[in-house]
């Protein structure tokens, strides 16, 4: 049988391993320069954890874990209806593959407040699973990096999420565009056009705007039970333009009669005076936007939510977050407000990729070879591989006695740039002769500076 893998997975190879961790280590820097803790947690919850917590379309994308045993027996014992999944299911599954971070982290905080100091800031990059549909920048296993506060109401934790998103999208040398809106203003939408009961069904329709289209929008609502003179009120969200102070006052008019709508807009309004009032708060090479059609169809955010895009590559968003003071009451602890954010590190390396953006210090593989004629060089050599690999230059040599040319095909098809012969020519000279396998470049390196080659090379 042919190998394959499951559609919406991706194997990578050692040189894309290489510059996915770069993108972890970027990112990882920028959490941990702003006080945010490292945390891991299992990669299946109990689906009970995960259900309820993403709206109907979000549940229907978990991936479920079967029970072990003979599970259908438990349906037959039970007596259980097979036309009612929602009896069925139970007896079937129990656990679940983890669809984000952030319920799983609402639920270890939950777990373990009395050990916490709160606020409390904590990043987690691990990978997560999604019954998709897999297609261009979507995949059902795709890794996640989310930085979270826990126990602050205070707006200053989302300009500083909003200042991490600059300063790791500056370091890939990606200008993006930094979106925000405000749960509260999109209740204040719904409330102001006689439908406030339809909230959710109208953030989910908006939500796909970018994808498909205002039409198809509007029909969304329709089929959704949203009434006609609600979806005309509604039409100026579609069309406005204009800065963020412009797109405010719009706000201001078109929300005068809703109390949260209006609580939403403070909110805004206090978000964006971080970086319009101070010279510390200034983005580096981001723009941030107001976009009211910007939904997060996510049930759980409750004030600002976040998404960011590439200015330069039509790719959907590389990034997303929001505010959600209630989530870890569904846990049973209540009144601890969160805010968090979250990068698409998959969806990021196909950008970068698109890009060229990868430095070549991104790919961390051997910076030397040493060449293997004899059983006497490779004895001679490897007390030199001991000393460059204390003085941390990552050196291999060739483990097996072969032709030059195989040995000069395995360093260039693992992109090692340095080709070195140790013979007893080089021996009776004190030199190793270095070959950089880019340019052709060949030079003899006293073994007194062998720890110091490349720089012989600049």
């Amino acid at each position: 049988m042919k190998p394959s893998l499951p559609k919406g997975t991706r194997d990578f190879s050692p040189i894309e391993t290489s510059q996915r961790r770069y993108i972890f280590e970027t990112i990882r820097n920028a959490f941990e320069l702003y006080g945010f803790q490292s945390l891991e947690t299992p990669a299946m919850e109990n689906l009970s954890t995960l259900t309820g917590k993403y709206g109907d379309e979000g549940d229907r994308l978990i991936f479920k874990i079967i029970n072990s045993g003979d599970f259908l027996e438990d349906v037959r014992n039970q007596q259980a209806d097979l036309n009612e999944p929602n009896k069925i299911l139970p007896l079937i599954s129990e656990k679940a593959l983890r669809y984000d971070l952030t319920v799983p982290f609402a639920r270890y905080v939950a777990m373990n407040k009395e050990k916490l100091a709160f606020p409390f800031k904590r990043y987690q990059m691990q990978p997560v699973w999604r019954a998709d549909r897999p297609q261009k920048g979507r995949y059902r296993e795709f890794w996640q990096c989310d930085a979270d506060v826990v126990g602050s109401s205070s707006l200053l934790n989302e300009a500083e999420l909003i200042q991490i998103y600059d300063r790791v999208f500056t370091s890939f040398g990606l200008p993006v565009r930094i979106l925000i809106n405000n749960r509260k203003v999109l209740s204040g939408l719904a409330e102001v056009i006689g439908e406030p009961e339809r909230l959710i069904d109208i953030t989910i329709a908006i939500d796909k705007l970018d994808k498909i289209g205002v039409e198809k929008v509007e029909q969304e609502m329709r089929d959704k039970g949203v009434s006609e003179n609600a979806i005309i009120k509604l039409k100026p969200l579609f069309t406005i333009s204009g800065g963020i102070q412009e797109k405010i006052a719009f706000l201001k008019d078109f929300l005068s009669d809703s109390e949260i709508g209006k609580k939403g807009i403070e909110e805004l309004n206090e978000l964006v005076n971080y970086f319009e009032g101070s010279d510390c708060m200034e983005l580096q090479t981001s723009t941030l936007e107001l976009d009211l059609t910007l939904a997060r169809g996510l049930n759980y955010y409750t004030g600002t939510i976040l998404e960011v895009k590439s200015r330069d590559v039509e790719f959907g968003s590389i990034g997303g977050g929001g505010r959600y003071d209630d989530l870890t009451g569904i846990f049973g602890l209540p009144g601890v407000p969160g805010v968090g954010i979250s990068f698409g590190a998959d969806r990021i390396y196909d950008v970068l990729m698109m890009q060229n953006l990868f430095p070549n210090s991104a790919i961390s593989g051997s910076e030397v070879l040493f060449a293997n004629f004899s059983q006497i060089d490779e004895r001679k050599t490897l007390p030199l591989i001991q000393q460059m690999r204390n003085a941390g230059i990552k050196a291999e040599i060739y483990p097996e006695i072969s032709k030059l040319k195989k040995q000069f095909e395995y360093a260039e098809k693992k992109g090692i740039p340095y080709l070195m012969i140790y013979g007893e020519d080089e021996r009776a000279a004190q030199i190793v002769l270095t070959k950089e396998l880019s340019t052709g470049k060949q030079l003899p390196v006293p073994i007194s500076k062998l720890n110091f080659f490349q720089e012989l090379f600049q």
